[in-house]
């Protein structure tokens, strides 16, 4: 998947490409961290670095647009049934999905959730979490930026080998 976005995006300059394939909801920080090191690095020569930065800039830029934007568009959409229907199942995934932790721990949980490098746990879906679950835009910008810092920590120290040590510390 990330290799034919990156396929698509190959006219644009490399940093260029990182940041983008980072913004999307499909990718995020979560695939394009992984393929920066076993692609871009080799080709464009890379550290992790930058890669970690681009990252988490491209992962974070369209998180102020989803905040702000997301009532108001899926109030005028929800209005044709087959949006509606959307709506209502990312809703509902979200809420499974995030629940319990954003309910009990607010902004805290919404950083924490958004933190986990899983698939549907990003910054897109801290957007939709953070909307369902009422934590205000002043609290939820910062909190999922500190989620997506930490996600990108946290999939950059797994790409350099650095915590390859943990299955050990653990007893695994």
């Amino acid at each position: 998947m990330g290799g034919r976005i990156l396929e698509a995006l190959s006219f644009l300059p490399p940093e260029l490409q990182m940041i983008l394939l980072s913004a999307i909801p499909l990718t995020e920080l979560r695939a394009s961290i992984p393929l920066a090191f076993t692609v871009m690095s080799q080709a464009w020569g890379w550290g992790w670095l930058k890669i970690y930065l681009l990252a988490v800039a491209g992962n974070l830029l369209p998180v102020p647009f989803v905040l702000w934007l997301l009532g108001p568009v899926s109030r005028l959409l929800s209005r044709w049934k087959p949006f509606e229907r959307f709506f209502d199942w990312l809703f509902e995934r979200a809420r499974r999905r995030a629940g319990r932790a954003i309910e009990k721990y607010e902004a805290l949980g919404l950083a924490v959730f958004v933190a986990i490098p899983l698939p549907m746990t990003g910054a897109w879906s801290g957007c939709v979490a953070a909307f369902l679950f009422g934590i205000p835009k002043r609290l939820s910008l910062p909190s999922i930026a500190l989620g997506v810092a930490g996600a990108g920590a946290i999939v950059t120290l797994v790409m350099t080998g650095a915590l390859a040590g943990v299955d050990f510390l653990l007893g695994s």
